[in-house]
């Protein structure tokens, strides 16, 4: 297990670089930093103190840690296909918007 949590933690490492280099380039907001962060350093913790998801889990009224990580990895990951969805979305609308113009202007033109 030693060997598994010291190559999570060298990825983690790797991600939390990465986020580091993104924010400081301004690829993304403080607050989608931020919440990566806190995201990665949960993983790190869990990983290293496996315990804390057996506890977490009878505070919230669930039998093992394993099930409560589960359960919230997929609201986490439903989340975020909801605001991929979203985003994709707007981008779709601002496409049709643009060309619409574009083809109107030269439309004129001609």
């Amino acid at each position: 297990m030693l060997y598994l949590q010291i190559l999570v933690s060298l990825f983690i490492v790797i991600i939390l670089f990465k986020l580091f280099k993104q924010r400081q380039a301004s690829k993304i907001s403080t607050k989608s930093f931020l919440l990566w962060i806190i995201l990665w350093l949960i993983i790190a913790v869990v990983f290293w103190q496996p315990d804390t998801t057996s506890y977490l889990a009878n505070l919230f009224g669930v039998q093992r840690g394993a099930d409560l990580a589960i359960y919230v990895a997929i609201i986490v990951i439903l989340y975020l296909l909801f605001r991929i969805f979203v985003r994709l979305n707007k981008i779709d609308s601002d496409i049709t918007k643009l060309v619409r113009e574009d083809a109107i202007k030269h439309a004129k033109e001609k």
